[in-house]
């Protein structure tokens, strides 16, 4: 088996026999010019809840992804790298730090995970097969919502964002190489129908999620480091495009996004146990860190703030296994707070 340097699953083009492995990164401390010196704000610290994976023998990592609550307020969130047989799809209660089995097949590398507002059904994102996936709240009765070309380009599928009519709205990796802008976002109709691009020429888009007021989209380019920030028309459609933040990642680069009630950024970074915390405006209010001195984590994929709550709960990875932290937020959560 190939064995390739620990990074984000948008770099890479196969992922069913796939393993990665990685280079701790140094904790002694900020640098002058790393982000934490560079207007980071405070520092949020984020305590360990549960270990819930280790490595697997068979794809040489694990990497826990879209946390999201379900209607019972538990947590789930899946493992992209889980092989055949193994869990994807996991419930944790957070209280009891226990998890169980939600969801698993043969093929599938699932990215995130969302619950629609128009039919409650559970929507994963399978990477590598560039389909979503969906599945009764119990994990049960799973059905392909969507598979095939848009504008004659197969997705490979990272987030989702809902809209509040169910609509999906999906960040396409494609697979790109260091330098190559060929990402997209596409909106697919929320019956499956029909899908469309809403913008193209995107660097390896991964995080994305509807602003506060549902009036833009924030979506999170990884192989430039950088959050842009698309204006929506009533029908969807892209009216504006600029990039509203530049993301000071150092060795880490942008993963998955989340926004809370007052519409802050909770930006994951993929290759540093952290996430960087903007205000809409695009000022640094915050750094999330887990503990100096952690060994073996090295990204932090996503977030997902308890809704109505300021309890936080962060996915974390490296060689050391797949873990939940948590952290409080700066605000309440809501849907666009809820992973993905």
């Amino acid at each position: 088996m190939r064995r390739l340097p620990f990074r984000s699953l948008a770099a890479l083009a196969a992922v069913g026999t796939m393993a990665l492995t990685g280079c701790g990164t140094e904790r002694s401390g900020p640098a002058e010019g790393t982000p934490a010196a560079a207007g980071a704000g405070r520092t949020v610290h984020a305590h360990q809840v549960v270990r819930l994976t280790k490595v697997h023998q068979e794809t040489g990592m694990t990497l826990l992804e879209g946390p999201t609550f379900d209607s019972d307020g538990k947590l789930l969130v899946v493992d992209v790298t889980a092989p055949a047989g193994v869990p994807k799809l996991l419930r944790v209660d957070v209280r009891r730090r226990t998890s169980q089995a939600v969801y698993t097949d043969d093929r599938g590398a699932y990215t995130s995970a969302q619950s629609s507002p128009y039919d409650g059904r559970l929507y994963l994102t399978d990477y590598a097969h560039g389909e979503v996936v969906s599945l009764a709240p119990d994990g049960s009765d799973p059905k392909t919502f969507f598979s095939g070309e848009v504008d004659g380009a197969r997705m490979n599928p990272d987030d989702i964002a809902f809209d509040q009519e169910g609509n999906l709205y999906v960040s396409d990796s494609r697979s790109q190489s260091p330098g190559d802008s060929r990402g997209r976002v596409v909106r697919i109709e929320r019956d499956g129908g029909k899908a469309t691009v809403v913008a193209d020429r995107l660097a390896s888009p991964n995080g994305i999620s509807f602003d506060e007021d549902y009036q833009g989209l924030w979506v999170s380019e990884l192989t430039q480091n950088r959050i842009s920030y698309l204006r929506l028309d009533g029908a969807g459609a892209m009216t504006s495009r600029h990039t509203a933040i530049r993301v000071d990642g150092g060795i880490a680069q942008t993963d998955s996004i989340a926004v809370d009630a007052d519409g802050n950024l909770y930006q994951a970074l993929h290759g540093r146990a952290a996430m960087a915390v903007y205000g809409r405006d695009g000022e640094r209010l915050a750094t999330v860190e887990i503990p100096a001195g952690t060994e073996g984590l090295e990204s932090a994929t996503n977030v997902a703030i308890t809704p109505g709550g300021t309890k936080a709960y962060m996915t974390v990875s490296g060689p050391a296994g797949g873990y939940l932290y948590t952290f409080d937020a700066l605000a309440e959560g809501t849907r666009q707070s809820n992973g993905g």
